[in-house]
């Protein structure tokens, strides 16, 4: 889907009901895991989905037809009872007060010589309807609109151009969406037949910028059919076998005003039973259908959910008949991304914690990269952050990550805070986190972080030309924080303005071992010595960025980053391979991001290993630190506790989610504790399924060494547990090859396709280095 800014649209509205926002959330109570105040479930509803007509005559034989809208809220355009395209929730997710992009459609197979008919269904969509955390809505507007133009080409060659300028040929009207909402589910009454008797209003343009589409629509994919099903009192339960982001289809007859709704949930509670988990208000996922009595085929249309089970109640068997699963599919619906990188090892648990994290990532790619798809659905910076690599290598992800970063641009506060998640709404409509704050060191970090790695992946320089000036106003903004400028305490002095210690970070979130009262005790507890350690490895990041750029300053952030690396040592370092807090996660980014002195580096790395130790072999890291903990334990001598951590089949770890169900990776390790207690987070979170870069790097041995994989390492570690790996990924140049297994006499052998124009450095235990082109070969060591 491509198109040209050249349209300055003219905008309409239906008649509508003014969307109902409710009250506004405390996030931080969230958080704590205070209860949330419940809402009337009456001002839930929200209002009809408004729609547009337009009818129109066509003077001649068509030879072309371009259709352009956009809205405020999401849309489904029609021409002559025909879908214009396949794409849903369009336009996508953005910062809706700065930009709307719009979208091209050829629908010259739809318009006819004669008269035709255009129609429009508008929704609240990410727009007005409830999103992020607090679950309220109108967080961009509460009224919502459309702009559009259809320009037809006729064989005689004049061009007849139909579009929303002229209001007065528009109608407004309603049918059969007696509400939408992206986050609660949608109602259909069937037996109400649309009916356009009200006016359509021209209304001033947003103040946003209306741009061309960028990046992939968001389509329907993957097609799932029941695993199983089981009656539970007068409601049937299905499973599809698999967490997702998407919807039911269901097909069946439907009597006049029979009633069916769909309840939809991850997981199943400790009994077995149907379990709705989903934290927070304003979020049901029920889809429900009034009949008009005859066959149908039933399917919401501007919503989505993140589940496996689904809940039906209403069915009738007396005048429908014994259930049968048949009748019902699921759809997993993502952006429409190309899937680049396949891995597989001799291990079939670790097959399916990739398969899950995959999964994860699927049902986390939808219009923007999201959280959670069940439950705030938001951008969060830290969450991508952490997990760029692997998704990288999984999908391509350039436009689409590059589309979300000038969100996160366009979201930058004037002080240069780049916000925790993007699109965010204003902080006056729930956008920060609590009055005054909005960012925190790891997420505001992607700003730097992400560019950066898609620069890597994709060789293509542009994205850090386009995102260097945010990512300078970004690092302004920590170096002066951090030095006190924004604080009641003023300006300090000496080393201490080098420690990041003046506003609230996440910390280590998620930390296992302080959630017994929520994440926000991990994150107080770590906060400060985190935001330090990123300080100075993000002023190193922009430092690479300015010399790829070739742009001044990359000395002076080298010499800043030696001095908060000072700094940290006398705040924070206790003595020799010792520091102040006890947590592996901080021994694991002290190491990681080079913030000891070398002398004590080996005595930190071994009191880590300890710490493990001590703790039965598991790990106890949060978002920031896992994805460096393996490769820290590996490079300090201690690749046997990193292999031990990793076959950790107790909690926390990687394999005790697979061995307890998982489908996708969990927001929390403890998400079905060992007695079968389900929790309340996300199980559909792909932070923690970083470590299938870990995967790739060292068991497969695939390791990027140039831009867009010009150069690259054959490395593999040859990990404990594992007795062979192959995998692929498709690069601009080609598809690299990486396959090895062991063999006789103990020795193994390593495959290798390079493709053209690319070099694989060979690096195997007692054969050097080898340095091969274009083919393929086998190496034995």
């Amino acid at each position: 889907m491509t198109c040209e800014n050249d349209w300055t649209p003219a905008w309409l509205e239906p008649e509508q009901k003014t969307v109902t926002r409710e009250p506004q959330i405390n996030l931080m109570d969230m958080f704590m895991g205070k209860p949330m105040p419940e809402s009337d479930p009456n001002e839930v509803r929200l209002h009809p989905c408004p729609m547009l007509r337009r009818e129109f005559t066509v003077a001649g034989p068509v030879t072309s037809a371009t259709l352009r809208c956009t809205a405020r809220g999401i849309y489904k355009a029609q021409v002559n009872g025909a879908d214009v395209s396949e794409a849903l929730f369009a336009p996508d997710f953005t910062a809706y007060d700065k930009i709307i992009m719009y979208q091209a459609y050829d629908v010259t197979g739809l318009v006819h010589e004669g008269e035709n008919r255009w129609d429009v269904t508008l929704a609240d969509g990410w727009y007005a309807g409830r999103i992020a955390v607090p679950g309220d809505s109108c967080q961009f507007g509460d009224r919502l609109s459309f702009a559009g133009e259809l320009r037809i080409e006729l064989a005689d060659g004049s061009v007849q151009v139909v579009d929303t300028a002229d209001a007065g040929a528009w109608k407004s009207g309603r049918g059969k969406y007696e509400w939408s909402d992206i986050q609660l589910g949608e109602k259909q009454d069937l037996r109400r037949e649309a009916v356009f008797d009200g006016a359509a209003v021209p209304v001033d343009a947003p103040a946003a910028d209306v741009v061309p589409q960028v990046g992939p629509a968001v389509v329907r994919r993957e097609r799932l059919e029941a695993v199983a099903f089981w009656a539970e009192g007068d409601a049937i339960v299905v499973d599809f076998g698999q967490v997702i982001a998407g919807r039911c289809r269901i097909e069946c007859d439907l009597a006049q005003d029979q009633e069916l709704r769909l309840e939809h949930a991850e997981v199943l509670d400790a009994d077995g039973k149907f379990f709705m988990n989903i934290t927070g208000r304003n979020k049901d996922a029920v889809d429900e259908f009034v009949g008009r009595g005859g066959h149908e085929v039933l399917e919401p249309d501007f919503t989505f959910h993140g589940f496996r089970y689904v809940r039906l109640s209403g069915w009738d068997v007396a005048s429908q008949g014994t259930f049968d699963p048949a009748c019902i599919v699921a759809f997993a619906i993502r952006s429409d991304l190309t899937e680049v990188g396949r891995v597989r090892t001799s291990d079939e648990r670790v097959n399916k914690l990739i398969s899950n994290t995959l999964w994860s990532q699927r049902g986390n790619m939808l219009s923007i990269p999201t959280d959670c798809p069940q439950r705030e659905r938001m951008g969060w910076a830290g969450d991508i952050q952490v997990y760029a690599p692997t998704g990288c290598f999984f999908m391509d992800l350039d436009s689409f990550l590059s589309r979300w970063l000038d969100q996160v641009m366009a979201d930058q506060a004037e002080d240069g805070q780049v916000v925790d998640y993007s699109p965010m709404p204003t902080p006056a409509r729930g956008g920060a986190i609590m009055p005054g704050v909005c960012s925190s060191a790891g997420w505001g970090d992607a700003i730097i972080a992400v560019p950066w790695e898609l620069y890597r992946q994709y060789g293509d320089v542009s994205v850090l030309e386009r995102c260097y000036d945010a990512m300078v106003r970004w690092h302004e903004y920590c170096v002066a924080s951090a030095a006190g400028a924004f604080s009641d305490g003023g300006e300090k002095s000496g080393d201490d303005r080098y420690i990041w210690d003046t506003t609230f970070h996440y910390g280590d979130w998620m930390l296992p071992s302080l959630l017994a009262n929520g994440p926000m005790d991990g994150a107080m507890a770590t906060k400060d010595f985190v935001a330090t350690c990123w300080l100075a490895h993000s002023t190193d990041l922009l430092a690479q960025v300015a010399d790829v750029l070739g742009r001044d300053g990359a000395d002076e952030r080298r010499a800043y980053a030696a001095n908060v690396r000072r700094a940290f040592r006398g705040r924070f370092v206790a003595g020799e391979g010792r520091l102040t807090a006890e947590f592996q996660g901080l021994y694991v980014l002290a190491l990681a991001f080079d913030m000891l002195e070398e002398r004590t580096r080996q005595a930190a790395a071994d009191r880590l290993a300890q710490m493990i130790r001590d703790n039965g072999n598991r790990l106890d890291t949060g978002f920031l630190s896992v994805p460096y903990l393996l490769d820290v334990l590996g490079d300090f001598g201690h690749a046997d506790v990193a292999a031990d951590v990793f076959w950790q089949d107790g909690c926390p770890g990687w394999l005790y989610e697979v061995d307890h169900g998982a489908t996708t990776v969990w927001e929390n390790w403890l998400g079905v504790a060992p007695d079968g207690t389900v929790g309340t987070f996300s199980f559909n979170h792909y932070a923690f399924g970083c470590v299938c870069d870990w995967i790739v790097r060292k068991v497969g041995g695939l390791r990027l060494r140039e831009p867009a994989w010009a150069e690259f390492d054959v490395a593999p570690a040859f990990v404990r547990g594992f007795d062979s790996c192959e995998l692929e990924h498709e690069t601009a140049a080609g598809t690299v090859r990486v396959a090895w297994s062991g063999a006789e006499a103990g020795t193994r052998e390593v495959r290798v396709s390079v493709p053209a124009g690319c070099r694989a450095h060979v690096l195997l235990p007692g054969a050097g280095e080898q340095v091969v082109g274009e083919g393929e070969r086998v190496f034995t060591c």
